[in-house]
């Protein structure tokens, strides 16, 4: 009995979800994993007797399902604030005017970008 490759999946799927929101590159390695997965499960289906572990290769793959969900919703936050800066600066701003505690030199620094970018 052969064991199907579940531990490539699960670096690439947690590498996923921990770069998820660097500029979307999280993408890449879930789509990667995704890709792995389907690719070993395709072997347990050609020949289910020689594999024993196809129920972890299932968990592995919703796994890089996850870490590709994540990561889509990161990447698409990207291109938002990119297309849009300035509603993306008046988000970011209003989400730390509020916060007590927020130095001011930090806001000042806020209100510098935005207005670097054309926004203020």
């Amino acid at each position: 009995m052969q064991k199907l490759n579940t531990t490539l999946v699960y670096i690439l799927s947690v590498i996923g979800f921990l770069c998820c929101c660097v500029y979307g590159i999280g993408t890449i390695s879930a789509i990667i994993a995704l890709v792995v997965a389907n690719k070993e499960l395709a072997k347990y289906h050609a020949n289910p007797d020689e594999y024993v572990n196809a129920n972890a290769m299932k968990t592995a793959r919703t796994v890089a399902i996850v870490s590709l969900v994540l990561s889509f919703i990161g990447l698409t936050f990207v291109i938002w604030s990119l297309v849009n800066p300035c509603v993306f600066f008046d988000w970011y701003i209003g989400v730390f005017e509020g916060m007590e505690g927020m130095p001011a030199e930090s806001m000042e620094q806020l209100y510098q970008a935005a207005e670097k970018a054309g926004c203020r």
